[in-house]
């Protein structure tokens, strides 16, 4: 063997070890791991209400939905063509976009100058809404990367001034819009950084214009579903946010922001906005720091739910470990232990704390399981769907063969309709209807159905609108669960005899939820 032989067989092996053992390398590590930890507890309790929903949606590929457009359902499909309807399964992508997210916020740090060391720490930082943002099939895995995205493609324009990264941008804002609305007060968080900054100005040309070009174009099918369907969604928003305004969800913006951050994540955050705005070795990257700070002041003008603006931290988290590490670079070697042991201990009492509490890994009616509930309420939600559906598939089974013959189910709410849609098979039960956001476009079949299973719906309701119901059921509470389905309306009635035609009555049925 030539010594040029013998080298190389050395030298890929090292190559390879050196590849295993990078700073990128070691972010996917701990992005993998906040994978695996949701695909082993991602199996507790069952399908939330809003996961029924979009695995209905996807089942109906389109555009545009009402209460969102088209990338969630997109992911649910690819989970649902892969896994079926396995509940793991179907949170998979969620989990992996949120670890994409973690691998983002190190990197920023790497491109604003940061050691490994910072890498991690910004990593560590974005771990406690990974954990809490991936444990559900929810659009609000998808918008927050897209953020997390966009921002770290402006990293790399600032640090390279290659204006081509603007077409990086507009591709990244394009597909923002596409999992939410919100991704629009990020965009004007971008305008602002161009305008009130110089750093960009030199390089914003027509690569700019070409990445606003690329983000309408990236939108189009989403707009164009909007159009044709007379912008549906603008409805569906005004509805959602008076009602959110009206039960007070969006009073607590500004404190709920420690929620979303943690203590150690907003010590970075803020250590990150001051580095960006008022430090001189950030004067380079003064644009991230508007791109934070008008979408907070938008937000907060708007009355915004606090969550929304979750995708535009994990930048400052970069930006406040690159400024910690060069301020802990500073200290005598004796504090930099002290430090060092306080700031990590900090960084994962957080993550274990998230985890407790968001992760579904509390045992149902536990102290735990009290406790976690009054953070993330949502539990409540994942819980006695199943046996809904075999409660409802009971009733049926009660009534005489005539009704049988052309029934349908009216679920009031989207989890309702959802639940029967998946379970419904497994007990030969029909497709359910509904008037709420898309259900509703799908109608009420043909022929129209003469007696109908109704859930969710009240008495008053049903009896101003049908000759004949009476209460048939309850909604079943095998955990004995406070939850929407089991407090606000347990009644399961059995309706016949619409007061009205079919189309007149649906034509007034549609709602939003």
């Amino acid at each position: 063997m030539s010594p040029m032989s013998s080298q190389a067989v050395v030298t890929q092996p090292a190559k390879l070890v050196s590849a295993c053992t990078s700073d990128v390398a070691l972010l996917i590590y701990v992005a993998l791991a906040t994978v695996i930890v949701h695909l082993l507890t991602g199996g507790r309790y069952g399908f939330h209400r809003d996961e029924l929903a979009t695995l209905d949606d996807a089942r109906h590929l389109a555009w545009g939905y009402v209460a969102y457009p088209p990338i969630t359902p997109f992911f649910a499909r690819i989970s649902l063509i892969l896994f079926g309807t396995s509940l793991v399964g179907f949170r998979f992508f969620a989990a992996l976009a949120q670890a994409a997210a973690v691998v983002l916020a190190g990197l920023m740090a790497r491109e604003l100058g940061g050691g490994r060391t910072a890498q991690l720490i910004a990593a560590a930082a974005a771990i406690p809404f990974c954990l809490a943002g991936g444990a559900l099939m929810q659009y609000v895995s998808f918008d927050y990367l897209l953020w997390v995205l966009t921002a770290y493609f402006v990293v790399r324009l600032l640090k390279s001034q290659d204006p081509r990264w603007w077409l990086a941008i507009g591709c990244s804002i394009g597909l923002g819009m596409m999992a939410k609305y919100t991704m629009g007060f990020f965009a004007l968080g971008i305008v602002a950084g161009v305008l009130l900054t110089d750093a960009p100005k030199h390089f914003a040309g027509k690569w700019l214009w070409l990445g606003v070009a690329a983000s309408i174009i990236v939108f189009l099918p989403n707009l164009i579903w909007q159009a044709q369907h007379h912008f549906i969604s603008l409805d569906f928003l005004h509805h959602i946010h008076e009602r959110d305004v009206r039960i007070g969800r969006a009073k607590n913006f500004l404190p709920e922001q420690l929620e979303l951050t943690t203590i150690a994540g907003l010590l970075l955050a803020v250590a990150g906005l001051y580095y960006c705005l008022i430090s001189k070795q950030g004067r380079h990257f003064r644009m991230m720091g508007w791109m934070y700070v008008v979408p907070l002041v938008l937000f907060v003008v708007a009355q915004g739910r606090s969550y929304y603006l979750a995708g535009a931290y994990p930048m400052l988290y970069a930006a406040g470990s690159v400024c910690g590490e060069r301020w802990f670079s500073s200290l005598r070697h004796s504090w930099r232990w002290i430090v060092g042991a306080v700031a990590w201990t900090m960084l994962l009492l957080d993550i274990a704390i998230t985890a407790a509490l968001t992760l579904p890994i509390a045992p149902v009616n536990s102290p735990w399981w009290q406790r976690a509930v009054k953070v993330q309420g949502d539990f409540r939600e994942e819980l006695g769907w199943h046996e809904l559906v075999q409660k409802v598939a009971e009733i049926r089974d009660s009534l005489p063969a005539q009704d049988r013959a052309r029934l349908a189910i009216l679920g009031a709410n989207y989890g309702e309709a959802g639940a029967i849609n998946l379970y419904g098979p497994e007990f030969d039960l029909p497709q359910a209807i509904s008037g709420v956001n898309s259900f509703w476009q799908r109608g009420y079949g043909d022929p129209p159905p003469e007696t109908l299973i109704v859930l969710g719906l009240s008495r008053g309701f049903l009896e101003r609108n049908f000759s004949s119901c009476e209460v048939a059921g309850h909604t079943p509470n095998p955990n004995g669960i406070e939850n929407e389905e089991t407090s606000d309306h347990p009644g399961i009635y059995v309706c016949r005899g619409l007061r009205q035609s079919w189309p007149e009555f649906w034509k007034d049925f549609r709602y939003y939820g």
